[in-house]
């Protein structure tokens, strides 16, 4: 469990986002806290995050060919909304805007590379979605507090209504009518689940709808039957069970943060067998390290497989908290 060792060392690293999150998550200190006013400017005037404003603020970049590359500038605007930084942020505003400016009705689009089977011609590059991007967009925009928008409000009740009852399935906007995804056609898809869940997170009247619930049960029972089947190609084994950050792809870190934001979830047995796996990753001082990386971020700490992580320390610690209120 959470040391109150493991929290000081969190709270006495040199990284702003990861003092200001654990200020605000596990200690529970009020935004306009001095403690939490320090820490958040010294983030917002860190150069490892105005480097990733610089990199957001390329968005879209070049055009996503795969869904956990993590090099991409959709991860880079995820990662911003994680830490904490906002609207009133300088750069953030732009950022919002160029996102703002491509929505079908139904979501938030991204350039996309598609593969001539999912067209009627060649390869091509297309504005359109997929429930594996844009609602890490609609988080984000959730995030920064662009709840208000229209748009974004149309968004989320759009992603809400595309739940089935064993979570979301794969999905794409109407741009994109031959897409599929991988297995069979009414299998949820676990990692558009994880990031439709994590969108709706930012919703409080949504936190108890039969969507989340659903989604919710569906990521549970996954865990629960992780020997008999595998879902969209998604398995639970060894590389699922590594520490790792940011949140890209399907992993149980990933999985466990998005699910323990829900109160009625954190009594299910089946999220405290995933808690324990985590736990048991921790150092003697009750620290973690990564087990994988993303070398795109090879930089921060948090992709260092050799020593403790504070941003990582802090995520475990935070579900902790969570999972005990």
């Amino acid at each position: 469990m959470t040391t109150r060792d493991s929290v000081d060392w969190i709270l006495a690293s040199d990284e702003p986002w990861t003092r200001y999150r654990a200020l605000r998550d596990i200690v529970g200190r009020p935004e306009d806290d001095s403690d939490v006013m320090a820490a958040r400017t010294a983030m917002v005037e860190h150069p490892a995050v105005t480097g990733l404003l610089e990199q957001a603020a390329g968005w879209p970049g070049y055009p996503l060919k795969r869904h956990n590359d993590a090099a991409h500038p959709l991860y880079a605007i995820a990662t911003l909304a994680d830490f904490g930084l906002s609207r009133d942020d300088s750069g953030v505003g732009s950022i919002a805007e160029s996102i703002l400016e491509h929505f079908d009705g139904q979501g938030f689009e991204t350039l996309l590379w598609l593969p001539k089977f999912l067209t009627k011609e060649e390869d091509t590059e297309q504005w359109s979605w997929m429930l594996c991007d844009s609602p890490t967009l609609l988080y984000a925009l959730l995030a920064f507090g662009y709840g208000a928008q229209t748009d974004v409000e149309t968004a989320v009740n759009a992603l809400a209504a595309r739940v089935a009852d064993n979570g979301w399935r794969c999905g794409a906007a109407d741009s994109i009518p031959k897409f599929g995804g991988p297995g069979r056609k009414d299998d949820t898809c676990p990692i558009a689940t994880v990031y439709s869940l994590k969108a709706l997170s930012q919703v409080p009247a949504l936190r108890e709808s039969p969507a989340v619930e659903a989604g919710v049960a569906a990521l549970h029972s996954h865990w629960e039957h992780q020997r008999d089947y595998k879902l969209k190609m998604f398995g639970i084994g060894t590389d699922f069970r590594k520490l790792k950050y940011p949140f890209v792809w399907y992993d149980i870190l990933h999985v466990v943060d998005v699910v323990s934001r829900y109160p009625q979830a954190r009594r299910d047995p089946r999220l405290h067998e995933m808690v324990a796996e985590i736990e048991a990753q921790a150092d003697e001082n009750g620290r973690y390290t990564a087990g994988s990386m993303y070398r795109a971020w090879k930089d921060w700490s948090f992709a260092d497989k050799k020593q403790p992580s504070p941003w990582l320390t802090m995520v475990a610690a935070r579900i902790q908290t969570r999972v005990a209120d």
